[in-house]
């Protein structure tokens, strides 16, 4: 007969530690590290999109240049707008991975408790 284990219980927060852990050292550069990546970034991508509209309204001859047989400025400009939006996406979840995730794992589990899981690792989650 062999026993089971538990499973882990967390920790619920109360109202006051959510509040401390927002006041915390911690949350406070977990927030500024979030905001410093991506409002740069929406302000960028904001520009660069009304730029587009505005080039499209006031000054059609300049995207209607042909480049490579039926392709043109605004063809070309249009396609980027979605290589952008893929780029940024991309840059964020790697940025996210590496800089915020870290860190919000951390105040999460401050506040809830960190489970030990019976029989993983992180380096081998599938080992008994």
């Amino acid at each position: 007969m062999t026993q089971s284990t538990p499973p882990f219980q967390r920790h619920t927060p109360t109202a006051e530690e959510f509040i401390a852990a927002q006041r915390s050292p911690e949350f406070q550069e977990l927030r500024s590290k979030q905001r410093g990546f991506t409002f740069p970034l929406t302000i960028l991508f904001i520009v660069w999109f009304v730029v587009y509209v505005l080039i499209a309204m006031y000054w059609p001859s300049f995207m209607s240049i042909q480049l490579w047989g039926n392709i043109n400025v605004g063809i070309l400009m249009g396609f980027l707008q979605f290589v952008t939006t893929f780029l940024i996406t991309w840059a964020y979840v790697k940025y996210a991975n590496k800089e915020l995730e870290p860190r919000a794992r951390a105040i999460r589990e401050s506040l809830e408790g960190t489970p030990e899981p019976p029989f993983a690792s992180p380096d081998h989650p599938h080992q008994a």
